[in-house]
Order: structure tokens, then C-alpha cells, then sequence
């Protein structure tokens, strides 16, 4: 397909515009003149129309096909969620009104929006605040953190350490340490789940938390949770719950119920809202009650029948983001809860893991489980009967995108080999899940068969399988750095 500049015809025009009344030269200062030529594609309208339009086909979306990219939950983004965005008095609303005089009476549905859905991820999560400022779930990780440090220091406690399981999602590290602390590694036992034994021996009065999710990583819930958060709690920890995997337990299992402290949730994953959304994510933080003092500013208070916004919280960590997070993305969600409900809820997150359960059981034969036992919302296969044929992980994910499937997560978590992390969201069909383990099949047996064709895959996309490896040792810096 050509590029939009190389379709373009010269002195062809879409519209025509009437004469320019301005004396370039005599009106415009030469500080603002253009320096270089404006060079823009001249185009009929029909040309630009069906060019956008076949760009458009080729993407892969969710609204096209199955999406199941572990840890990832890509789930299907209701279209009545995308019309309550688009109501003008949500959508055109100006993001410093509420700052100004008397603007606050233009923005009592948007503030209310936020104070509701404060209230309704505290009832979802068992917390008892909310922050929507974070834009993104690890924006969300490293606002929970600050405000770990800043409840250590206004006790005066010197904490250095934060301890995350090795399969942890990569931002856990990323976010203590950018909050300044070392970080240590727990592994995981035999059964994929952090080993208590080995936390044990890691936890002492210089450590600040612990970075955790259940279920975790492997899709499996850690029956030891309540002996976990006693034992973080002993020293002083904060017991921190990243909430990508928040699609398993909704309405089964609250986190604050469980022991931890506080929670992030990427509303993009759990309650459907878009990934990027135009832009940022959302990644709600929620607390429980001692570190409500810590909280961003400002938070939305009601008052009588009111809603406002408070800025006196001497404590606070400050601004996380401008103005009051992705709002568009937040009344997505609250949508989304609303319509659902408490139960709708449940059953969302009954029928992710029978969906992750079923794929389990069917390719558990055919691809290796390491962790044979009932998963949550994702199971984790290994590639590794498959790679002592010369096919591996990324061979697979080829060969499914030649197959019009977009693969899943490969090669994470980092503790299993040849790692394939399957998701599948409850808004899956069995028909769509059937096809796609008919398809997995379908890789296992062209790899007894053929194992070298799919080292040339794909063949059926634009662009053709890369050389990953020369990507990674040879950089283009420049590259970069021209654009």
C-alpha cells in the first residue's frame, strides 16, 4: 500500500477555498512566516476517503478478532460506554472550570462521576479511598508507592527495601525504584506461587512492602495470602495488590478483605474501557484508611448536595497528574460498572476463568502446563516440546498471525521457558475460543511435520518477519533521533 504522499497528484484538490484577502508580505511579522515550504499531499476527496479506509482494514483490533494477550486483559469496550463519553455535558466540558469562579456549577455531573466512582472501586476493591488522578496502570504503581514512602516518613521509619515475586509485572520494579528504593527478588515455588519460605527470610524491619498480586502472574490464586499480609504487616509493610488481574476476582475476592494496603486499577483492563483511550490509560489508586492523609491532591469532596474540591491535605504526596486524570476513560468505566452492576460484575469474572480453564484444558495435551491445577482469568503454556523440534514460542506467534489471530503474551513471565500466557476475557465465545485452540493445534502438528516453514513467517502481512536479534544488537540511535 502506498503512502499518502505518494498518491499524491499534483494541483488535485479535494476543496477549494476561496481567495486569501491577506497581504502575507505587509501582515504577518517575519518571526511568524513559514521557513520551509508546507509540502501536503494534494488529493481528491475520494482518494483521501478510500485511502483512510483501507489503512483502517488493515488493523487488528478487538472489535475484529480475539485478542488474548496475557496479563493484558483485552476485552471487548462496549459501544454504549463510547456514546456516554460523547454526551456534550461530559464531552466539551473545559478541564480548569472547575477551578474557576462559580465554574464549579457547570461541572457538578463531572465531579460527581469522580466522587461515585471514589465510592464504587472502594466497594469493588474493599478500600477506602480513591485517587483518579494515576493515567496509567504503572503511573498507578508508582502513586501507590510515593505514598508508602510518604507514610514511612512521616513515621519517622527508615525503609530501603520493596520486594517483588519474579513474576512480577516488569513496572514493579520499575516503580519502587524510581521511588527510591532497592528492590528484592522472591521466587516462585513449585506450586507458581511466591515461595513463603524464601519471603520469610527476605522480610525485616528495612523493608516497606511488598509488591503483589492475586492471582498472580501464572493465573493462579495464592491460598496463603491472609499468612503473607500478617507477615508484611509484622515489620511495618505495606502490602501493595497490582490490580491487572482484578478480572478474576470481581465480586468474588476484595483485596482490602485479603490483607493489602493498597491497590492500582487499570480501568482499560478490568471495567472495558479502551487501551490508550486517544491518549493515557486510567489507573484508579485506592488505600485503606492509613494512608487516606497521603492521597493526591485535589481529591472530590461532597458537601450537603455539592460536590467540590478539596486541597487540604498537608500530607499529600501533591499532583500525580494535570487536572483530574482521564476523565473521558473514567466515565467509560463508570458506565460500565453501572450498567452491570453487582452481579453483572460477578458474573464477568466467573466466566473469564471458566474461558482461561477451558483453553487450559484443551491444549493442556498438546503444549506444556508447568502449573497443572486450576487457573484464574490467563493459563501459561511452554513451547518447550515444541522448540526440541526447532519451533519456538515466537515461531508460534508467527504462525498465528498468518493464521489472522493476534498471538498471545510470549516469553513472560520470565520464569517459565518458552512461555505462552494466554488471556481470553469473558467476552469470548466459545466458538471464537474453539477456533483458536484448533489453531494451536494446528501449529503443534506443522511442527512435527514441517518445523522449518515457520521460520518465514509471517507471510500473509505487510511487513515480513524482522531479524529480531540484529534489531536488538544493532541499534539505529539516529534513527531515533530524527524522529
Amino acid at each position: 500500500m502506498q503512502l499518502i504522499f505518494e498518491k499524491s497528484v499534483k494541483d488535485r484538490r479535494g476543496f477549494l477555498t476561496s481567495r486569501c484577502d491577506v497581504d502575507i508580505k505587509a501582515d504577518i511579522p517575519d518571526k511568524y512566516k513559514r521557513k520551509t515550504e508546507n509540502h501536503l499531499p494534494e488529493m481528491s476527496e475520494l482518494d483521501v476517503v478510500r485511502h483512510y479506509t483501507q489503512l483502517s482494514q488493515k488493523n487488528y483490533s478487538v472489535d475484529t478478532n480475539l485478542y488474548p494477550l496475557g496479563s493484558c486483559t483485552m476485552k471487548y469496550n462496549p459501544k454504549f460506554t463510547e456514546a456516554v463519553a460523547q454526551i456534550h455535558g461530559f464531552a466539551d466540558l473545559h478541564p480548569l472550570l472547575p477551578q474557576l469562579k462559580k465554574g464549579e456549577r457547570f461541572t457538578q455531573g463531572a465531579l460527581e462521576v469522580l466522587y461515585e466512582m471514589d465510592r464504587l472501586l472502594s466497594e469493588i476493591t474493599g478500600m477506602d479511598a480513591f485517587t483518579m488522578q494515576p493515567l496509567a496502570g504503572a503511573h498507578g504503581e508508582l502513586t501507590g508507592v510515593m505514598m508508602m514512602a510518604a507514610y514511612h516518613k512521616a513515621k519517622g521509619s527508615k525503609k530501603k527495601y520493596i520486594i517483588v515475586p519474579d513474576a512480577a509485572h516488569g513496572t514493579n520494579p520499575a516503580s519502587a525504584t524510581i521511588a527510591g528504593y532497592e528492590t528484592i527478588s522472591v521466587p516462585s515455588n513449585k506450586n507458581g506461587v511466591i515461595d513463603f519460605d524464601e519471603l520469610k527470610k527476605a522480610l525485616n524491619e528495612e523493608v516497606a512492602g511488598l509488591m503483589l498480586t492475586s492471582p498472580n502472574t501464572h493465573g493462579i490464586f495464592n491460598s496463603q495470602i491472609d499468612k503473607i499480609a500478617k507477615l508484611v504487616h509484622e515489620v511495618d509493610g505495606i502490602l501493595y495488590y497490582d490490580g491487572a488481574n482484578l478480572n478474576a476476582i470481581m465480586g468474588k475476592c476484595r483485596p482490602g478483605d485479603i490483607g493489602f494496603d493498597v491497590v492500582h486499577v487499570n480501568l482499560h483492563k478490568t471495567f472495558a474501557t479502551p487501551h490508550g483511550g486517544g491518549g493515557p490509560g486510567s489507573g484508579p489508586v485506592g488505600v485503606k484508611e492509613k494512608l487516606i492523609p497521603f492521597l493526591p491532591i485535589s481529591r472530590v469532596v461532597k458537601n450537603k448536595d455539592k460536590f467540590l474540591l478539596n486541597y487540604d491535605y498537608p500530607q499529600s504526596i501533591g499532583y500525580i497528574s494535570s487536572f483530574y486524570g482521564n476523565f473521558g476513560i473514567i466515565l467509560r468505566a463508570y458506565a460500565y460498572i453501572m450498567m452491570m452492576g453487582k452481579e453483572g460484575l460477578k458474573t464477568v469474572s466467573e466466566q473469564a476463568v471458566l474461558n482461561a480453564n477451558y483453553i487450559k484444558e484443551k491444549l493442556k495435551n498438546v503444549y506444556h502446563l508447568p502449573y497443572d491445577r486450576v487457573c484464574m482469568h490467563e493459563c501459561v503454556f511452554s513451547a518447550s516440546k515444541q522448540s526440541e523440534r526447532g519451533v519456538h514460542a515466537i515461531d508460534i506467534a508467527k504462525y498465528l498471525i498468518d493464521q489472522g489471530m493476534h498471538p498471545p503474551t510470549v516469553y513472560f513471565p520470565l520464569t517459565v521457558k518458552e512461555a505462552i500466557m494466554v488471556e481470553p476475557t469473558e467476552t469470548e465465545s466459545k466458538e471464537s475460543l474453539d477456533l483458536f485452540i484448533e489453531t494451536m493445534i494446528a501449529a503443534d502438528n506443522l511442527s512435527k511435520t514441517d518445523p522449518e516453514s515457520f521460520h518465514s513467517l509471517p507471510k500473509t502481512m505487510p511487513i515480513l518477519r524482522p531479524d529480531e536479534v540484529k534489531a536488538a544488537r544493532d541499534v539505529n540511535v539516529n534513527f531515533f533521533k530524527q524522529k
